[in-house]
């Protein structure tokens, strides 16, 4: 088969397509050929040999069908999306003509969208639904500050958070994006200069009752100040780069009754974070239905895989990247 190599670390450029060995799918596997997939920012960490775990063939998801499953109960053709167990950083990625994921990270889908519109699902809204509803328990009526909103993620939390009936806040470094965080459903845009905690509190006073970071380490301080006395704030990516939080002390940086909890998607279809526990097919129904606007911002073809990577290196991806299958 067809697949993009990771030939070592570095630049865009040492992504290769070469012809490797097909997979073959064990006991608790399914194989499925890729149709389409998501490009993530962990990928390019991945890529320049910046994440502890990665495979020569990248990819954390996937949509397509199944070409075998061992165990009987998926049927060839069928229509499904995997996301995780493994992938690009345990056992090859998604970045390929076909791919084995684990069953327990697979789900069957039924949809209208063509394949390039449901690769923009899987990995940002999986994410941005289990860390509303999980580590935030957003509820209706509560005010949310997305910070790194013009992501694919932070524009999926955008999304599901408006459509839950929260008072979004959303965040982005450009003015000019401002008009599309409000058609997502932001009641409010602030250009975030690293430090927005008292613009935030002039939207939401006393300040936000859920903050989503999906910046990172280099505004950890920030975003807990804008958090409201009792509030939650999650971190669940770092747009702003790895490195660590400088002389961090928890009781001179955290407010009092803030809770602050991290949510890595590379716990999705685990025990704790089982794939069952996505409403993924309502979550398509709603992007048919034009509820959740998970259109990609760009669509590649497979040959052009380095391209999408500079682009997102680049933060110029300003939502969702997708590549066709091979």
């Amino acid at each position: 088969m067809r697949a993009i190599v990771i030939t070592e670390p570095g630049r865009p450029e040492v992504l290769q397509i070469q012809e490797v060995a097909d997979p073959v799918p064990g006991d608790e596997e399914v194989l499925i050929r890729v149709k389409a997939f998501g490009v993530n920012h962990a990928e390019t960490h991945m890529r320049k040999g910046e994440w502890p775990e990665a495979t020569p063939i990248s990819g954390i998801e996937a949509v397509g069908t199944v070409v075998m499953d061992p165990s009987g109960v998926l049927a060839e053709g069928t229509k499904l999306l995997t996301i995780m167990g493994g992938l690009g950083r345990t056992r090859n990625g998604s970045y390929a003509e076909y791919t084995v994921a684990p069953a327990a990270n697979v789900a069957r889908i039924e949809t209208s969208l063509d394949w390039a519109d449901l690769a923009a699902i899987p990995e940002s809204y999986a994410t941005a639904w289990l860390t509303l509803h999980g580590n935030l328990e957003l509820e209706a009526g509560q005010s949310l500050l997305v910070r790194g909103a013009t992501s694919a993620l932070g524009q999926a939390a955008v999304n599901i958070a408006s459509d839950l009936g929260a008072n979004v806040i959303a965040t982005t470094r450009r003015e000019s994006r401002a008009p599309l965080l409000c058609s997502l459903g932001a009641a409010g845009v602030v250009i975030d200069t690293g430090t927005i905690a008292g613009e935030v509190r002039k939207l939401a006073p006393g300040g936000a009752d859920r903050v989503l970071d999906l910046v990172g380490n280099s505004v950890l301080r920030d975003s807990l100040q804008a958090a409201a006395a009792k509030g939650r704030v999650c971190q669940a990516g770092f747009l702003g780069g790895l490195g660590p939080v400088a002389d961090f002390l928890p009781a001179f940086d955290m407010p009092s009754g803030v809770q602050f909890s991290f949510f890595g998607s590379f716990e999705v279809g685990t025990e704790g974070y089982p794939i069952s526990a996505i409403p993924f097919q309502d979550i398509v129904a709603k992007a048919e239905a034009g509820i959740y606007q998970a259109k990609p911002a760009r669509v590649f073809a497979f040959e052009e895989i380095a391209e999408a990577h500079r682009i997102m290196e680049a933060g110029q991806a300003g939502g969702k990247l997708v590549v066709s299958g091979a």
